[in-house]
This record gives C-alpha cells, sequence and structure tokens, in this order.
C-alpha cells in the first residue's frame, strides 16, 4: 500500500531493474496484467497497480480528474523509491499515461497507452454508462444482466468465441467490483473526461498507441486520432482484439511492448 494524491493505492512488485509501471481498465485490477509480470519480471521491476477505488485499493468518496492520477503515478513511484519508469496502461491506463508522459516528463521512460481517447465522452456513452451506474446501485453491484452489458463493452466476438478464460476473469473481477466506490472512478473517468488533445500535443516521451479493431467502447477512428494529437506516436492496430488487449492477446502484446520499450 502505496500513500498517493488518491489515498492509499495497492501495488504489486516483481523482479529488479528497469521499472515497468501497469495501469488497467476502469472495473479492474492490477491482476489484468498477469501475463505481462510474467514475462517482463525476469528483467524489470514489475508494478501493478490497483487504481482508486478498486481492488486493494482504498475507496473512493469523491469524483478526481486526470491531473490527480498522474500526480498519484508519480506518489507511487517515490513511494518506491524509482525515479523513472516504463509505463504501460489500458483504457482509464492509457488515457492517465498520456497525462503523466505530458505533466511529468522527467519521471517517465517510453509509454505504452492501449484502447485508450484523447477525447471527451460522447453524448451516447455518457447516457450508457449513466445508466449502467444507475442499475448497479438500485442491484447492489454489476450482476447479470449488467454484467453481459460490460462484457460486450469490454470483449469482441474473437474472444467470446476463443477465450473462455478471458471471459470468467472479466466478469468475475467486474461482479468483485464496490460499486459505490467504483462509481466514483466511471463518473471522473466517462461523463468528467477531459478533452486532451492539446496536451497530449506536448508529450516527448515515445509513445505506441495500440487499437483493437473489435474495441466497441473506443473504435479504431478515435484511437488514431489520439494518436495522431501526439508528436511522433508509433500505432499497433490488432486484429481479434477488443477493449483489453493485454488480456486477450498476452503473446501479442507482449511482443509489442518488448520490441518498443527495449528497442535499440
Amino acid at each position: 500500500m502505496v500513500d498517493t494524491a488518491l489515498g492509499r493505492l495497492g501495488v504489486q512488485t516483481r523482479g529488479s531493474g528497469e521499472a515497468m509501471m501497469f495501469w488497467p481498465s476502469l472495473l479492474m485490477t492490477g491482476d489484468m496484467w498477469a501475463a505481462q509480470a510474467d514475462h517482463f519480471g525476469d528483467r524489470c521491476r514489475v508494478i501493478l497497480v490497483d487504481p482508486p477505488g478498486h481492488g486493494q485499493s482504498e475507496k473512493l468518496t469523491a469524483m478526481f480528474d486526470f491531473a490527480d492520477c498522474a500526480r498519484s503515478i508519480v506518489d507511487m513511484l517515490d513511494g518506491l523509491g524509482i525515479e523513472r519508469t516504463h509505463f504501460v496502461g489500458n483504457s482509464w491506463g492509457g488515457m492517465i499515461g498520456g497525462t503523466f508522459a505530458a505533466m511529468y516528463p522527467d519521471r517517465v521512460g517510453n509509454a505504452v497507452l492501449m484502447n485508450c481517447t484523447a477525447s471527451p465522452a460522447g453524448l451516447r456513452q455518457k447516457i450508457e454508462y449513466g445508466l449502467l451506474l444507475r442499475m448497479a446501485k438500485l442491484f447492489g453491484g454489476v450482476r447479470p444482466p449488467l454484467t453481459k452489458s460490460v462484457l460486450k463493452a469490454f470483449l469482441g466476438p474473437t474472444t467470446f468465441a476463443t477465450r473462455p478464460d478471458v471471459v470468467a476473469f472479466v466478469r468475475d473481477t467486474v461482479q468483485a467490483v464496490d460499486i459505490d466506490s467504483g462509481s466514483w472512478a466511471v463518473k471522473s473517468v466517462v461523463p468528467a473526461r477531459p478533452d486532451q488533445r492539446s496536451l497530449f500535443a506536448k508529450i516527448s516521451t515515445p509513445v505506441l498507441v495500440v487499437a483493437g479493431v473489435e474495441d466497441a467502447t473506443f473504435p479504431l477512428p478515435e484511437t488514431i486520432a489520439m494518436a495522431e494529437a501526439i508528436p511522433d506516436a508509433a500505432i499497433a492496430v490488432l486484429e481479434g482484439v477488443a477493449h483489453l488487449a493485454g488480456l486477450e492477446n498476452p503473446p501479442l502484446v507482449n511482443r509489442l511492448i518488448e520490441e518498443f520499450v527495449f528497442r535499440a
């Protein structure tokens, strides 16, 4: 547990050497990155974050902004005695990974930002997530049939057809969310999400943006627009992958991270 601007956050660490921090999507925990921890744990100091209000981290009681999240990354680094880290984020993690890179360029190495956006939420997304939150609070959590809606937002046809273990992991993780705490995160990351395109134009660190062809939450054009907002950003478009790339196709994502972060 590390003290941060957003309360005490739970982190898992393993290995030694260069630091690589992983921040997951909304409704997920650091366990989403288990395959990446296994792959990189023998060559890096891997840091898996339970984001604010999720997993072992302290419960949220109010909304936050993305600058608070970026400050929390710095607080975690300071608490762990780490000067600089590579950063890998998915969805919420990808968005605030860009915020962190723009605001604290001296604390970040290379950044891999997956299944994310630099744009504010549209009306449809605000309505859909608002309805989901109201129903979840009525049911006392994300329960069927709400779980089905979340699964459809996070996973695509390929994963549903070929990766039952991933479907089960996402279902179980989502159903374990403390809805009172998680709702503050959802409101902060979805309806209150800022337009970060002008901020991302200030990023100087190398960035790889990863998009999933089957991502229903952030369709390909939206993620490409984010990449175009970041100077010299590279982009990888993944077939058969939806909103949780690192969980849906670990071998491919691990290879992309390795080639980008540790290239000559």
